[in-house]
């Protein structure tokens, strides 16, 4: 491994070369469980004529990952603080490349597909739930929120896979097999995680305050007494949700509009894309800055002019252009709220306070389907997507309200009681 030391406060801590493997490969599994995730949402019409089903059928498809994480979430974290992240996430990553490949084996029938995707969505939680467990444990504090970043990026890369590829992909072949190659891939990537995968360094990399975290149990009910982080939790909700269900409706949104499949893929895609720059940039400030509060602002403000050029353009450069703000501001709020809660339910453990961040955000499912419910006659989406400005607003609100946190001592104790 190669090191090189960081001094803080006059004492030297070594950072390991090996970090940027473990999160390398960390990555390259959020991003494959992502693209089974959201692969039905752009080719949604013609999913639903090959299985004989309905659009909300095929929408359950995408919406059982967030069903699925509500139950799950606890336990996920408890095993992730428990044994640690090699263990927790490698039990994911496990359920990910089996139940990928069933999926793909289930030919047009979609009962199997809807049951290898339970098992899929099942794996999610062990790998959401420890996007700052590690980090936490390779990265100094100053980099963590950039590091959060970068998995957040892999993620929405996976997903902007998944919606321009699929299309794609599907012109030159059956879904089945556009799935058993994303099966595949997701074997190929669980096996590359479970062989490079280490659970820390053999050496922290900053001062013993920054890491010390507290038991599970002890570390919820702490997390939960924190008034601020019930203001990221309710972000969480609405930044989530707001997500998903473009993401998962986003061919039924733009369809009245005559648009194609093909554009609903490219239109996910560059949400993504947006989102990918804003994943990098905007935590990144964050950190340098030392600021929180503010770039939740920044990113809670920025989006509402793109959701609101999603809702009413007609043209495909405006639409596009839109998409791409919405991501790069909506996207990038996720890793700094999630850091921003690490930081101010401190010493609760990291894959504690991220998974209630994910549960809460995850429990959003409710807004997915009622996007689907307020639908009007004609098909449009237009009264779900200005509620969801309206959330937005609220958003901005709550964050009027938080505080940035003192950066963590070396005097910190774990919580035990």
């Amino acid at each position: 491994m190669s090191v090189h030391r960081v001094v803080d406060g006059g004492a030297g801590y070594r950072l390991y070369g090996y970090r940027w493997v473990v999160l390398a490969v960390f990555m390259l599994v959020n991003l494959t469980i992502q693209v089974l995730w959201i692969s039905y949402a752009p080719v949604t019409g013609p999913a639903a004529e090959l299985y004989g089903v309905s659009d909300l059928q095929i929408g359950l498809l995408a919406m059982t990952f967030m069903i699925a994480f509500i139950p799950l979430s606890i336990p996920a974290s408890w095993v992730i603080d428990t044994y640690g992240s090699r263990v927790g996430v490698g039990i994911g990553v496990a359920l990910m490349g089996v139940f990928g490949l069933l999926r793909g084996f289930a030919g047009d029938s979609y009962g199997l597909v809807l049951a290898a995707t339970i098992g899929v969505a099942c794996a999610q939680p062990f790998l959401l739930n420890a996007w700052t467990t590690v980090p936490a444990k390779w990265f100094p504090e100053q980099g963590r929120a950039t590091a959060v970043g970068l998995v957040t990026l892999a993620n929405l890369v996976g997903t902007a896979l998944g919606m321009a590829l699929t299309p794609v992909l599907a012109e030159s072949m059956s879904l089945p097999t556009v799935q058993l190659v994303y099966g595949a891939a997701a074997a190929a990537s669980s096996a590359a995680f479970l062989a490079l995968m280490r659970e820390a360094p053999p050496t922290p990399p900053g001062p013993d305050g920054s890491d010390v975290r507290s038991l599970a149990l002890a570390g919820l009910r702490h997390a939960l007494r924190v008034r601020p982080f019930w203001f990221v939790l309710a972000i969480a909700v609405a930044g989530l949700g707001i997500f998903n269900g473009v993401s998962t409706w986003v061919e039924n949104i733009i369809r009245p509009r005559g648009f194609t499949p093909t554009d609903a893929g490219t239109l996910g895609a560059v949400m993504v894309v947006g989102g990918l720059v804003g994943a990098v940039v905007i935590p990144a400030l964050s950190d340098r800055q030392g600021k929180r509060r503010r770039y939740l602002m920044v990113a809670v403000v920025g989006a509402v002019p793109g959701l609101l050029g999603l809702t009413f353009a007609t043209s495909p450069v405006l639409l596009f252009a839109s998409a791409a703000v919405l991501g790069f501001f909506l996207v990038s709020a996720l890793p700094v709220g999630m850091q921003y809660g690490a930081e101010i339910t401190h010493p609760t453990p990291e894959a504690t306070s991220n998974g209630l961040i994910q549960l809460f955000g995850q429990g959003a499912v409710v807004f997915v389907y009622v996007m689907e419910a307020m639908r009007t006659a004609d098909g449009s989406f237009t009264p779900s997507l200005l509620l969801a400005v309206g959330l937005l607003v609220a958003c901005a609100g709550l964050v009027t309200r938080m505080r940035d946190p003192e950066p963590a001592g070396e005097d910190v104790q774990p919580v035990t009681g």
